[in-house]
């Protein structure tokens, strides 16, 4: 028995909010369980010096986690004076993830930096970025759009995250923090609506994995994103 009721393959309560940060061209404050995380997409007319004079775009992201997202008062980075190896770990997964879904010659020379920041932490932290961070890049994307800024769609494939892993035994879709905490084997997920991965992160904590079991947390995790793929579209508002 899972510690909240859940089945093996069922997913947290899951809701994405949009439009939580009036001044950004795109935000989503996304839900799953006690996890919560505000994702925020800001446009700039400008691109770093790789991408200068090549008639295309980029995106990138930033994550961080609010003092009391977790059960204890974590110090702010700002005054540990760096970014801590985990921080930039995750900041890099999320922003590969969404530059999959990019077409950076239809984006033009400008840049979408998607900030994350963690209010609750319950576990999936950075697969909960992940599946929010492209909701508010869908919405820039629109302004865009509706701008006239973009003449082609610069959103190529929809983009999702979630946590699967080996707990007492069985594999289990969505992750909370108890049985992250416990379990056997990790495992996080980036993918794409038509079937393809895009990044598999999976650790043995206790023991080693089986093929097998590997093969049944893969298939828990799409049908996971398949069901998140689906909450995005929802929380978008109709063109």
């Amino acid at each position: 028995m899972r510690p909240d009721g859940r089945r093996p393959d069922e997913l947290r309560s899951t809701t994405i909010e949009t439009g939580t940060l009036p001044f950004a061209e795109g935000s989503a404050l996304i839900a799953m369980g006690d996890t919560r995380v505000l994702c925020a997409a800001s446009v700039e007319e400008r691109v770093p010096p790789h991408r200068k004079g090549t008639g295309r775009g980029w995106v990138t992201a930033e994550y961080g986690m609010l003092p009391r997202s977790t059960q204890t008062r974590t110090e702010r980075e700002a005054r540990r004076g760096r970014v801590d190896g985990r921080v930039q770990e995750i900041q890099r997964l999320i922003g590969r993830s969404l530059r999959s879904a990019v077409d950076f010659e239809a984006l033009g020379e400008r840049t979408i930096t998607l900030d994350c920041d963690v209010i609750v932490a319950d576990g999936g932290t950075r697969t909960a970025s992940i599946t929010g961070a492209w909701v508010a890049l869908a919405l820039a994307v629109r302004r865009l759009q509706e701008a006239r800024v973009v003449q082609r769609e610069p959103l190529r494939l929809q983009v999702a995250a979630i946590s699967v892993g080996i707990v007492a035994g069985e594999p289990r879709l969505d992750l909370a923090y108890l049985e992250d905490a416990a379990a056997a084997t990790d495992m996080n997920c980036v993918g794409t609506d038509d079937g393809r991965f895009i990044e598999l992160q999976g650790t043995a904590e206790l023991q080693p994995f089986s093929r097998e079991e590997m093969d049944a947390m893969l298939l828990l995790a799409q049908q996971g994103m398949q069901q998140l793929f689906a909450i995005q579209t929802a929380a978008l508002p109709p063109r």
